[in-house]
Order: C-alpha cells, then sequence, then structure tokens
C-alpha cells in the first residue's frame, strides 16, 4: 500500500513539474513575442519580478489567480497559457482520477482543495469543471461572485450552500444550479468529507446582438 501510495505522489510530482514547465516557457515565448521585459510583465500583473522569473523558469508553483493576472498582462486568455499542453491529436481530454491540477483560488485554505478537470483550449475560456473537497469543518467562507453559470453535483458529505439570500441543503446525488453574478458560498458543512463537482459555464457573446 505505502509503495502504490509512493508511486502516486511521484506520478502526481512528474505531472505538476510537467505543467510548470509548459506554463513557464509559454508565459516566456509570450513576453518575449511582444517584446516585454520581467519588469513591465511583473508590474502590470502585480507581482515581484523575482516571483516572475522562478514561474518562466518552473522553479514556483503559482495560483490561478496569478495565471490570469499574467495573462491579462501578456494581453491573452487564461486558456492560452494551457494550449497544447498534453492534448492529443483527438483534441479530446482525458484527465485520470486523481491527476486533476490542483489549483489555488480565493478563498481557498488548508484542508479545501479545487482540482481542475479540464484546461480549456479554445480561443475564450466557455466553461471551468473543478473536483471540489473540503475536509475541515470550522473553515469559513467569504462569498463568490462570477461571470456566467454556475452547476453543483454532491459526491460525498451534506452541505448547506448559500446563494443570495437563500440556503439550500444539498446531499450526495442532489445538484444546484445559479447565476455566478449572485454572491455565493458554502455555508454549513453538516457532514464531512463533502466532495462536490462545481462547472463553471461563461456565457459566450450574443452575436445577433453584436451585428445590431
Amino acid at each position: 500500500m505505502a509503495e502504490k501510495q509512493e508511486k502516486e505522489i511521484n506520478k502526481a510530482d512528474i505531472q505538476n513539474k510537467s505543467l510548470g514547465r509548459h506554463l513557464g516557457t509559454t508565459i516566456r515565448q509570450l513576453r518575449l513575442q511582444h517584446n516585454l521585459t520581467i519588469a513591465a510583465v511583473s508590474e502590470k500583473a502585480g507581482i515581484s519580478r523575482g516571483m516572475l522569473s522562478k514561474i518562466e523558469n518552473s522553479l514556483a508553483a503559482t495560483s490561478l489567480e496569478t495565471l490570469e493576472q499574467l495573462a491579462n498582462a501578456l494581453g491573452v486568455t487564461l486558456s492560452k497559457l494551457f494550449q497544447n499542453y498534453n492534448l492529443p491529436m483527438g483534441a479530446a481530454q482525458l484527465v485520470k482520477n486523481g491527476e486533476g491540477m490542483e489549483v489555488v483560488r480565493r478563498g481557498t485554505h488548508v484542508g479545501h482543495t479545487y482540482h481542475l478537470l479540464a484546461y480549456d483550449q479554445g480561443p475564450r475560456k466557455t466553461f471551468e469543471p473543478f473536483l471540489i473537497t473540503l475536509e475541515d469543518s470550522c473553515e469559513e467562507f467569504s462569498a463568490f461572485e462570477h461571470p456566467g453559470t454556475e452547476f453543483i453535483y454532491m459526491l460525498e458529505g451534506k452541505l448547506e450552500y448559500r446563494v443570495g439570500k437563500d440556503t439550500f441543503v444539498l446531499s450526495r446525488g442532489d445538484s444546484l444550479t445559479f447565476r455566478g453574478e449572485i454572491p455565493h458560498r458554502p455555508e454549513t458543512k453538516l457532514e464531512m468529507p463533502i466532495k462536490f463537482l462545481a462547472i463553471i459555464h461563461y456565457d459566450l457573446p450574443n452575436q445577433d446582438a453584436s451585428e445590431d
């Protein structure tokens, strides 16, 4: 059992290093393509020059928020940074059990993990599927707001979830859908551990409206 766990840890470590190298190389290439210095990009992204240098050389892990700030500073979408990472020729993505990229989002603490299950490859981000695990019964959450529509599907545990002024009790097999701009958050953790899928679908521009 210990040997199997060690192999899984080593495999995940290799994958994280591979993704780190890909992101670092992509960020550096985009920066050079735009004739931007490390100082210029770091200032616009709101991070230190030393941290940007470490990211480009895959010497430091970074959060999803920081990657989004870097993408904005480089004038590209977040999905552009992940483009062509481990993507098979059939344009389908397979993420094996336990191999989703762990990311850090606003409000993330110890005992609260996000695993991104797909990396959007299109010209614009259309959706993000997360596997979220809550293990700390005492953790409190700030309200989240974001564009698009969010769909939650409970896999394990029992959770009271607040959307605006309403609260909903979610058990295994329950689902909840709501507009992302309405403040929302996990509220009371009723049965631990808690695990659920959260899929955010981002609205696409209305082509008919843009043509008027």
